[in-house]
């Protein structure tokens, strides 16, 4: 069995051997406990989540409320996701165990080659490459849930974006955060078609608690409920894309035949044990391989059993990043142009030795060597802010846990039919080769799909009833606020909620991002002698969304650092919680109780 054509359903000594890559399932289990429950959804804005709320209550799958969920956060969070943007999906049967991992990644039109972002020899400056028509690939969202729907929906396709035409053609009320971006100094903000959206007609700029509308985005909407995806790959919508990439300056090459051409991946699920449990995310071209890797390795790391208040276990949660990092960027790139060594970057002795290395090392240490390895030589990818997830469970116990984007904030810059464009082919490597000549994995290339830190995740029991199912923007912090939440749950026995309210510490070779309001003085010189000096965190805020079963009981969390709700079927309407800062880490220790100690 290989890796990209393992069959749909494993038998359940391959669980034991972590050796699978599936839409895995070990056969039917008991009736969920859990549909008892009712439904809950964990979104990043409240409006978002009402209307998933609002399909589950009609009857609606998980996958369906998934689809009226990005159908609202393309509204009214344009600059994190949106219609012309991509995604990944993990999806979860409580029937039957089986995951399944979409991938609606965008791809590089067919004109794309390694040099896309050079001109007249030289390399664009990162903020010209993304306002260009250059860095905008064939959209995969909604080709993406309409497949998902195809397999496992429920309610009628039609019926699924009535709630985001309403606030679309009737307007919504602008949120604080996104009326922070759009008086940010992000370039995609001020670009033209960003200015005359965000235009009052007074002249002046949208704020925080104005009525903004959009009939364009409610045309559209209205256009993909009666024609599916085709609508949105044919016909007025992508004739709008293909005119707004290929506006001056720095027109792009996507073609009407590129988006109708794109094709979205039922891949199968890539799925590993830890301790107790299985951990699931989507294979390449998602780094969940690299959130898989961190476990793997933190089975070594004894340290991290002291637990959030020890300062052995922020140094070993840092140093296993150094090492899960450098191979992410080594070696993981779209599977379909490289070979990726997802078996050897998991191999039990790589793993063990990687781990080793890391925790004896006060500074960053290079990709290693996993078995399968091609030689290839480190990227040159950047990955900014602009991303958002969330998680459903349905009334039948169903899950889906979901992570969109276009890319940077707001996209391009660029409008299409009432929606942002994304830049996601600045994911993609500049440089094709590193300094020494060696091909990079993740380099540009036509029809390719530009490696992602995006990696939804699933965790179930080894009876293959769901855990924890969870997730994050951030660019490529996303793989350390991830590990921060499962650490925090899986390891640290904390409730859902406390730790996505642990600090953040994000350690991806010199540069050591954190919450460092959050860490003590004495945390922070700590971390310091150990090699990891703190700063500041300049990247994307995590926004961690999630569900877990435990006690009998499902709870949501939701991340106080945005804008996000979880609600469930007994919810009254939600309003936006303010953030909270919690007590610097390491203050004072508090006992916790470790799940899944051998």
């Amino acid at each position: 069995m290989t890796l990209l054509n393992a069959p749909r359903r494993v038998l359940a000594a391959l669980v034991t051997t972590g050796l699978i890559l599936s839409a895995c399932a070990t056969g039917p289990t008991e009736p969920p406990e859990y549909a008892r429950v009712g439904p809950m959804v964990s979104a990043a804005n409240p409006l978002a989540a009402e209307a998933g709320m609002a399909v589950l209550k009609r009857g609606g799958s998980a996958v369906d409320a998934a689809v009226a969920i990005q159908a609202v956060l393309g509204l009214v969070e344009p600059q994190s996701s949106g219609l012309g943007g991509g995604a990944f999906m993990m999806r979860y049967s409580a029937v039957t165990g089986e995951l399944t991992a979409y991938d609606g990644r965008e791809t590089a039109p067919a004109s794309a080659t390694p040099e896309l972002f050079y001109e007249n020899g030289e390399l664009l400056s990162y903020r010209n490459a993304i306002l260009s028509g250059r860095s905008t690939g064939a959209p995969g969202a909604i080709p993406m849930l309409a497949l998902a729907h195809r397999d496992h929906g429920n309610l009628p396709w039609a019926e699924l974006f009535v709630d985001a035409e309403r606030l679309a053609t009737e307007g919504f009320t602008v949120s604080p955060r996104l009326a922070g971006m759009i008086a940010s100094e992000a370039p995609q903000a001020s670009s033209p078609d960003a200015r005359r959206y965000f235009t009052m007609p007074d002249g002046s700029r949208v704020q925080a608690g104005d009525t903004l509308s959009n009939p364009a985005y409610a045309d559209t909407l209205r256009r993909i409920a009666a024609g599916g995806a085709e609508a949105f790959q044919t016909g007025p919508i992508a004739e709008a894309i293909v005119a707004a990439v290929q506006e001056g300056p720095r027109p792009g090459g996507l073609t009407t035949r590129d988006i109708a051409a794109y094709q979205p991946l039922e891949r199968g699920a890539l799925c590993r044990p830890f301790r107790v449990y299985v951990v699931c995310v989507p294979p390449p071209p998602s780094s969940g391989v690299g959130v898989l890797q961190f476990l793997a390795m933190a089975e070594h790391a004894p340290e991290l059993e002291y637990g959030p208040q020890d300062a052995r276990a922020w140094i070993a949660f840092g140093r296993l990043q150094r090492a899960m990092y450098a191979d992410r960027d080594q070696y993981v790139g779209d599977p379909g142009f490289v070979g990726v060594p997802v078996q050897g970057m998991l191999d039990g002795r790589y793993t063990e030795g990687r781990a080793e290395l890391a925790l004896s090392s006060r500074g960053p240490i290079p990709a290693g060597s996993p078995p399968g390895g091609i030689f290839t030589g480190p990227d040159a990818t950047q990955e900014p802010a602009g991303t958002s997830h969330f998680v459903v469970v349905d009334a039948r116990g169903n899950a889906v846990s979901m992570t969109t984007t276009v890319e940077s904030i707001f996209g391009s810059g660029r409008m299409a039919a009432g929606f942002f464009l994304n830049n996601q082919l600045t994911d993609f490597s500049f440089t094709p080769t590193d300094a020494s000549g060696a091909p990079v994995a993740n380099a540009v290339a036509a029809g390719k799909r530009p490696r992602s830190s995006m990696s939804p995740i699933i965790v179930i029991d080894n009876r293959n009833r769901l855990v924890t199912a969870i997730g994050s923007p951030g660019g490529n912090a996303i793989l350390a606020y991830n590990l921060k939440a499962l650490v925090g749950m899986l390891i640290w026995d904390l409730p859902i909620q406390d730790a996505i309210d642990l600090p953040n510490l994000v350690a991806r070779g010199e540069t050591v991002g954190a919450d460092t309001a959050m860490f003590s003085m004495e945390m922070e010189a700590a971390l310091a002698e150990a090699g990891l000096a703190l700063r500041p965190n300049d990247a994307e805020n995590s926004g961690l969304h999630g569900v877990l079963w435990r006690d009998g009981r499902w709870t949501g969390g939701a991340d106080r650092r945005r804008e996000g709700v979880v609600l469930d079927a007994l919810s009254p309407l939600p309003s936006i919680p303010a953030p909270e800062i919690e007590a610097p880490v390491g203050e004072e220790v508090i006992p916790t109780n470790r799940a899944g100690a051998r």
